[in-house]
């Protein structure tokens, strides 16, 4: 809510409602080079629409990408992902949106391309890219990497992405399952996808999932979820507010050793502005039209008209003919109907499409046993600054953990565990800022 004195410049206030498409989303970002690396090859871009009529054709944009490559180069890449997908998506203003956001992509990746061969220390340079686009009719991603983007509802987070990763590909494709001992050996950064190596690229278009307000999306790289469990991300998610949440996954990563750069986009659906004629229809007519296909639907049918014809007048060979083409008509006319809908992904590569997300769920309810875990990562950083005489004021850390324990003996973990997180995050800042020299 804006608040802002009169024209006459009275005393007294009158309060401005913003409209529904401005008040729509919360969001925050936080990208972090982590505890081992020189530079930061992460890039990530928030687009949040400037005016009603692009909110409703384009949404608010999102993307988070991770560079790949020597000499800079995965910095420069992940770079020109986030500043040229956001310019190719809404550069038109109208059409299809799934498309837009596609196009948007394979564009980009024309210009990491062409500028990867034009210098041979960018030479095969990549990055990975995750774009989610938040509209009325709903939510809709375009995806090429291992970075991840995340749907949190009703205690559920769910996993909107498929890793294009060599573990993930080959449980896909039935070598192995996930708990096996070959899956446990098998490198997880190993990626067989991404922006900038080849000329083209496959890009998977995911949804649109329906949205409504409370949902949380998160967007990040593979720093967060190389060293933070979805059962972790969850709770986290669900208990923090945005700011809150994107500082301390950081921070929980870095905790752990932070091997890799870090970033993390964490967006809160507020309310959210009715379609027109309502409903999930709506929705799906804004984004593409997920019509019946008619020509093979009237195809299958023409089939079945003359099998039964056929069968009536005794031609039995003829009339199977016709009803296996239009079995195979209908068959075509489901699978296009389904892909429409989102329910099947296909890329465009030579895999066979699959199905479409959510891949992974897991429950992100706050638990004892997490903040138990936090308990020993607060204890660690006691230990740690006691011995190497870091200079941390303690007091509101310690203040936060007496009220912190008696939300945990009243059963109100997700107060408990806000409070947890604000004690990890002002210990983090109060290194930080002495790392930097600064008064603490």
């Amino acid at each position: 809510m804006i608040v802002r004195p009169d024209a006459d410049n009275s005393a007294c206030p009158r309060q401005i409602v913003p409209e529904p498409w401005k008040s729509s989303i919360k969001f925050a970002a936080v990208t972090d080079v982590g505890m081992r690396r020189a530079n930061n090859q992460d890039a990530h871009m928030v687009v949040p629409a400037d005016s009603k009529e692009r909110y409703l054709s384009r949404g608010h944009l999102f993307v988070v990408a991770d560079g790949m490559g020597a000499h800079a180069a995965g910095e420069l890449a992940s770079r020109i992902a986030a500043e040229q997908i956001p310019l190719y998506y809404l550069r038109k203003s109208s059409g299809d949106a799934r498309e837009a956001l596609r196009e948007a992509v394979q564009q980009a990746n024309h210009d990491i391309h062409q500028r990867g061969q034009q210098n041979h220390e960018f030479h095969n340079m990549g990055t990975t890219a995750s774009s989610l686009a938040i509209l009325p009719a709903g939510a809709i991603v375009a995806h090429v990497g291992d970075s991840r983007v995340y749907r949190l509802r009703d205690d559920r987070l769910e996993q909107l992405t498929f890793d294009h990763s060599l573990v993930w590909e080959m449980e896909a494709a039935g070598q192995f399952k996930s708990d096996s001992q070959l899956c446990g050996s098998i490198p997880k950064n190993i990626i067989t996808r991404s922006l900038g190596p080849s000329p083209t690229v496959a890009v998977d278009i995911e949804g649109p999932f329906p949205v409504r307000s409370g949902d949380r999306f998160l967007l990040c790289s593979d720093g967060l979820t190389g060293q933070i469990d979805d059962a972790e991300i969850g709770p986290l998610l669900s208990a923090l507010p945005p700011a809150q949440a994107a500082r301390m996954l950081v921070d929980l990563a870095n905790l752990r050793g932070g091997p890799d750069n870090t970033t993390v986009v964490v967006v809160e659906v507020g309310e959210q502005e009715q379609n027109a004629d309502g409903g999930e229809g709506a929705g799906y007519r804004a984004l593409g039209d997920p019509s019946l296909p008619r020509p093979m639907l009237l195809a299958a049918s023409v089939c079945l008209l003359a099998a039964i014809l056929l069968g009536i007048s005794g031609n039995i060979g003829p009339m199977v003919v016709a009803l296996i083409l239009g079995a195979i008509a209908g068959g075509v006319a489901a699978f296009q109907y389904r892909q429409r809908r989102g329910l099947i992904i296909d890329n465009g590569d030579d895999a066979q499409p699959r199905r479409a997300g959510p891949y992974r769920s897991c429950a992100a309810k706050p638990t004892a046993e997490l903040l138990a875990k936090l308990d020993q990562i607060i204890e660690a950083l006691r230990n740690a600054a006691s011995e190497r005489r870091w200079n941390i004021d303690w007091r509101r850390v310690d203040a936060l953990i007496v009220d912190d324990q008696r939300f945990r003996r009243q059963g109100r973990f997700a107060e408990a565990m806000k409070l947890q997180a604000d004690a990890i995050v002002e210990t983090m800042g109060q290194l930080r800022n002495q790392q930097r020299g600064g008064p603490l």
